[in-house]
């Protein structure tokens, strides 16, 4: 996740006072709107908690009102600090941290705590309808899921919930996993649009878990069905035998059989990114990236019209980073970037061994860099665990006192309906999976860039530290 304080405003307090707000941002997009006495708060019971060793710099306390160019040295300096302590693996989790963006989040939306339904969709279309509480946290909403859906709780970890963005052509695209520090009812509402949704999907790389999630009914329906719709949209690539033989599986109910020879094809488990532009093998080349088997794949088209294909390999990348820019949108003005009149630039850039010596820098601009960058550092969580004789299975925290009711009926899942016939002119590149949950890298420098406001998301790569020779 990428975190900025790219604007403040003045807003009016009580009794007519007025005060400068920090408006935080998470992945371009507002998350809350805070005073620095907030952050402050914030700050001393983090130190308390942690101690004073582990905490990044906060900027001090003035006795007199801020000049606009104090305002704007204290904004760099937050923004640095939150960045900082997101990073940090024990800060950027800790409940202290987290907790605190909540809450911030749900009073800037102005929504109160009520209990309200909330739907989440399946891979097949299908929506389901839980009753929670507006001040639900992720992991609140996913376990109120999966109760409704019967999934046991030994299987929840293997699933995430994402912000997707549905386009008029039905095409999907990942905005984010919802993350511990936000509400999911507050951050849906927030976005204002019938454009996003919540959608649940499982949340890892390696195909041999699905085994254990096979195990179970509901788990098996699932899969099923994410595997059905990432074929129907031609993000699994199928030629006409293996349609065929899916069909039959399908027709026979043989559900099981049917997952294991998705298996066996062409992008199963990947996400697919919506088009956009690197500068490999050259500059200003148009390109779909894909994320699977712990590997970046490249559709890069070339000036020449040409199509290449190849892949970068995560265990061959020494560290990514993302950058973001505030870009003037065309406006006839001069004026500095605001909120309205700007838009945010995002690029992922990693150092790939390209041979035995030779370590080269490969840049992707998109929309989605944040999105890349959390893939490439969950595909490293998980080759770390398994290199560690550990598993990804997890069981979810008890419920907090004061949780809401919940009903006993349960949803089961449809089956999804038959295969439609492969469309020739659909374009057939990836299959849409996930990723597991993010977890903070190391940081290995700071930036040098001036229009880089994430000078500190520059990340090491654990997996890296492994390769040989032979992998070359």
């Amino acid at each position: 996740m990428h975190f900025s304080i790219p604007e403040t405003e003045v807003r009016s307090g009580e009794n007519g006072s007025t005060y400068v707000a920090y408006n935080i941002h998470v992945n371009g997009v507002l998350h809350c709107r805070v005073r620095y006495s907030q952050l402050l708060g914030l700050h001393e019971q983090i130190k308390k908690e942690y101690g004073n060793n582990v905490m990044p710099a906060f900027p001090p306390k003035k006795i007199f009102t801020l000049t606009p160019a104090e305002v704007e040295q204290r904004r760099e300096q937050l923004e640095k600090y939150m960045q900082a302590v997101r990073q940090d693996p024990l800060l950027g989790a800790s409940e202290l941290f987290n907790s605190f963006l909540r809450k911030a989040q749900q009073e800037t939306q102005q929504i109160p705590t009520e209990e309200v339904t909330l739907e989440i969709c399946l891979s097949n279309g299908q929506k389901v309808t839980v009753n929670i509480l507006t001040s639900d946290q992720t992991e609140d909403v996913l376990e109120a899921v999966a109760s409704k859906l019967d999934l046991p709780d030994d299987l929840v970890g293997y699933f995430s919930l994402f912000l997707v963005r549905e386009g008029a052509d039905g095409g999907l695209t990942f905005v984010r996993k919802l993350q511990e520090f936000e509400l999911p009812y507050v951050s849906i509402t927030s976005l204002r649009s019938s454009e996003f949704h919540i959608l649940l999907r499982k949340s890892y790389w390696d195909t041999a878990y699905d085994s254990d999630v096979m195990e179970n009914r509901v788990g098996l329906n699932l899969l099923y069905a994410q595997t059905v719709s990432d074929i129907e949209r031609g993000w699994i690539l199928v030629n006409k035998d293996q349609h065929r033989q899916l069909k039959s599986l399908q027709e026979k109910g043989s559900k099981k059989e049917f997952i294991r020879l998705g298996q066996t094809l062409k992008y199963f488990g990947y996400i697919k990114f919506d088009p956009c532009v690197t500068d490999f093998p050259e500059k200003g080349c148009h390109v779909i990236v894909s994320a699977g088997n712990n590997e970046l794949n490249f559709h890069v088209k070339l000036p020449s019209e040409q199509m290449k294909e190849g892949s970068f390999k995560v265990t061959r990348m020494r560290c990514w980073r993302v950058t973001s820019s505030q870009v003037p949108v065309a406006n006839g003005t001069a004026n500095p970037c605001s909120s309205a009149k700007c838009e945010v630039k995002l690029e992922l850039a990693f150092e790939y061994l390209m041979s035995k010596d030779r370590l080269q820098w490969v840049t992707i601009t998109s929309p989605q860099a944040i999105m890349m960058s959390i893939c490439l550092q969950s595909m490293v969580d998980e080759l770390m665990v398994k290199k560690s004789g550990g598993s990804i299975k997890k069981m979810l925290r008890k419920r907090h006192n004061g949780s809401i009711h919940r009903s006993d009926s349960q949803q089961a899942v449809k089956s999804p309906p038959l295969l439609d016939s492969p469309d020739p002119n659909r374009e057939q590149i990836v299959k849409l999976s996930t990723k597991l949950s993010s977890v903070s890298l190391r940081g290995i420098s700071a930036s040098n860039s001036a229009n880089d406001i994430s000078g500190n998301d520059f990340h090491g790569n654990y997996a890296f530290e492994g390769i040989g020779d032979d992998d070359l």
